[in-house]
């Protein structure tokens, strides 16, 4: 089997350990977390539950998307350092979008496999309560001469638009939905089994052992703490709800779109974080590896659409690795919008009932930067839960990019 992480050095990058909070709704229990204190929280909970001394981790690898304000200055570093972690641990922050702690994750596996480095970790955090989508590309400074509030510019030039026409999201999602033939009831369809399955995983106790209670401050009303805190242990975003009542919400792209608030993901707050080894490594330090980096990519696609990405990403997976579609046991597909899945599936012809099993981003969210993680976190539990060998995790991105991991449980 071919690996594009290891076919040169033949090094095996495994995962010990992965793991998550619950995710926030918007300024839901998390919301009172700093980004910096909310990511801190994994890196040193990987750090205690796998018992590793945190300077033998080389490199720290991030995912965040607005970087401005809370969630600039580099935050996967500031977040380790706050953390009180080993100041000698380099730490990154890239921005893939949405896929950017899954490409954190991609990267952090190249650097083990490629022999820069024994062990590495990959995370990510967003806070969109703090930090609200699309801060980074409508910033403000003071003129320092006359003291007026300027705008540091738009994020997209004129030359772009002599290339690619400039869309939204959601207008991507319905022109997906246009081509792939994805109907209302197809997404609020969608939009209610992902509400079931997150709400049946709970209730089975499937997300045990991959999230932690996180203990948050309270704030008063300027903002500042009490001297208490509450307890976050659920995600927050999860919803009883029918086909009736998905029926009745109005369209937010067009007058007669598919895509509502309810088959759409949600405004959130989380992070994660996965720590990975050579297989030597996990050996020496007495670590079980508990799933195995097959292989990883990152594809450009139509930024007009922009969200088809997950197709390409899981083409390139299982041509290169020699695969078929059903040896996969379990998928984890971004569900940025209910189109984006079903459109998917249809192009790759995947079984629905093995996608998104525990629910998706419709039910659970979406924080940005940590999502990649995330659904690589419950991915590899999944596996563990139902035995399966193989899972495939995949993003869709804004700017027409789709984020792919290939894991195999050990």
């Amino acid at each position: 089997m071919s690996n594009s992480n290891t076919s040169n050095t033949g090094r095996t990058v495994v995962i010990v350990d992965a793991v998550r909070t619950p995710v926030g709704r918007k300024n839901g229990g998390l919301s009172t977390l700093h980004p910096t204190d909310l990511l801190g929280l994994v890196q040193k909970a990987i750090v205690q539950r796998t018992g590793i001394d945190p300077s033998k981790i080389e490199q720290v690898v991030g995912g965040n998307v607005s970087q401005v304000g809370a969630q600039s200055f580099n935050v996967t570093r500031t977040a380790w350092l706050s953390a009180g972690l080993p100041l000698t641990t380099a730490c990154t922050t890239v921005d893939t979008q949405c896929g950017s702690s899954q490409q954190a994750t991609g990267l952090a596996a190249s650097l083990i496999s490629s022999g820069v480095v024994d062990i590495a970790m990959a995370c990510g955090v967003e806070s969109m309560s703090r930090v609200p989508i699309g801060s980074n590309s409508n910033a403000f400074t003071k003129d320092p001469k006359t003291k007026a509030e300027v705008s540091l510019g738009k994020a997209v030039s004129k030359s772009y638009f002599e290339h690619y026409e400039f869309t939204s999201q959601f207008e991507g999602a319905e022109r997906i939905a246009d081509i792939w033939n994805v109907t209302r009831d197809d997404t609020d369809n969608f939009g209610l089994l992902s509400q079931q399955r997150a709400a049946q995983a709970w209730q089975e106790g499937r997300f045990d052992g991959q999230f932690i209670t996180v203990e948050a401050p309270d704030l008063d009303a300027d903002g500042k703490p009490t001297g208490t805190t509450h307890t976050v242990a659920r995600d927050e975003g999860m919803r009883e709800t029918t086909m009736e009542k998905l029926a009745s919400l109005k369209p937010v792209a067009r007058e007669n779109g598919v895509h509502t608030a309810g088959n759409s993901s949600q405004i959130s707050d989380g992070a994660s974080a996965i720590l990975m080894m050579t297989e030597e490594k996990a050996k020496e330090l007495g670590l079980t590896p508990r799933a195995r980096v097959v292989d990883t990519c990152l594809v450009g696609v139509d930024p007009v659409l922009m969200l088809t990405g997950p197709i390409d990403a899981t083409k390139r997976l299982l041509e290169r690795n020699n695969l078929t579609i059903d040896q996969i046991d379990t998928f984890e597909i971004n569900e940025a919008f209910a189109s984006v899945v079903l459109a998917w599936a249809k192009a790759v012809g995947a079984d629905l009932a093995k996608t998104n099993p525990n629910g998706g981003a419709i039910a659970l969210g979406h924080p940005l930067g940590s999502t990649g993680a995330i659904l690589t976190t419950k991915a590899l539990y999944e596996l563990e839960r139902t035995g399966g060998r193989y899972a495939i995790i995949s993003m869709c991105c804004g700017g027409g990019l789709g984020t792919g991991t290939l894991i195999e449980r050990i």
